[in-house]
Parts: structure tokens; sequence; C-alpha cells
């Protein structure tokens, strides 16, 4: 048994049922061993929440990274739509991408500003990334140049908020029609 395998059933229990819901008792009996031996590896609750919050904040910006590289010579309308329908996928299917969306909107109220600190660390990250690849595109005549390129990356990032906040609250059809709706407006914008 590894601090490992804790973290990692900690994390579809956090993910599932947020700080609160999550219990150490129902953590340890799933990973099958005491509570008592989770103290062995954490101090507590706390401090496992917060290693896996950094944990899944780091992973959010690897897949970032390697996003970008792997799709770096596709026109800027793929990259930034089909980072849309990734970020889509993989809240679907990474216990580790809901868990960091979950705590970025419902932190822990006595962990909210130590959460908050990394969550906007994860976004001003995320702005300094996407924001070359916008800027190249409008150097190369790919987006209209006379649109500021931090503004077009903000603006990015607010449909991304969008389509977020439709995963947690709105179900597959609202969904669609944030990404589809948003997406032609924003295209549409920088495009012209």
């Amino acid at each position: 048994m590894t601090s490992n395998q804790i973290k990692e059933v900690s994390l579809k229990h956090f993910a599932k049922n947020g700080y609160e819901g999550a219990s150490l008792a129902h953590i340890a009996e799933d990973v099958g061993i005491k509570k008592q031996s989770i103290y062995t590896h954490f101090k507590g609750k706390d401090e496992l929440f917060l290693k896996l919050c950094k944990d899944s904040s780091e992973n959010e910006i690897i897949f970032v990274i390697n996003f970008i590289e792997i799709n770096k010579t596709r026109p800027i309308e793929e990259i930034l739509y089909h980072f849309l329908l990734e970020s889509i996928e993989r809240y679907e299917m990474k216990d580790s991408n809901k868990f960091w969306i979950r705590t970025a909107f419902f932190p822990p109220s006595h962990l909210n500003e130590i959460v908050m600190k990394m969550v906007y660390e994860y976004l001003d990250k995320l702005e300094e990334l996407l924001y070359p690849i916008i800027q190249k595109a409008m150097e190369e005549g790919e987006v209209n140049s006379l649109i500021d390129g931090k503004l077009a990356t903000a603006a990015f990032l607010g449909i991304y908020d969008g389509i977020i906040v439709e995963m947690l609250y709105g179900g597959p059809e609202r969904l669609q029609k944030r990404l589809e709706s948003s997406w032609y407006l924003y295209w549409r914008g920088l495009s012209l």
C-alpha cells in the first residue's frame, strides 16, 4: 500500500462527493486499509485534499502543454475548438479533471484561499500558454490582426468557463448549445 493508492482512491471519492462528502473511512475501506493507516502518509484530510489539488492542477497544465505541442501545425480554428472538445471529454473520462473542476467551483470554505490561489495560478498559466498561439495566428493572417491578442485569449477563456459551467450544471443538450453558439460568435468575431 502506498500513498499513490490512497491518492487514486481519494481522487474518485473527492471528484464524486466533494470535500465534505468524502470520508477517510470510506477511502481507507476502498484501499483495503484501516483509516489510521492513511495518517502514515498524510497528516489528515486537508493535506490529502490539497495534495490532490496540486497534482490535478499540474496534470491539467501538462495536458495543455502536450495538446498544444501535438496540435501546433493545425489551423488555429481547429486548435481552439478541439481544445474545448478535449476539455469536455476529459471531464467525462478523467477523475483528476472532474476533481479539479469541482474543486475550482466548490472549494471547501476553510481551504478556499489556498485552493483559489492554485486555481488562479492554473488559469494564469493557461492564458500564458494559449496567448502565443492566438498571437501567432494573427501574425500569420489566420485571425483578424486588428483584434488584440490578449483580448482574444481572455474571450476564449470566457467560452471555456461557460463550457465548464454547463458541464457542471446544464447537461449534454445545454452544453452542446452553449458550445455551438459561443464558438460560432467567437470565431466569427476573430475571423472577420
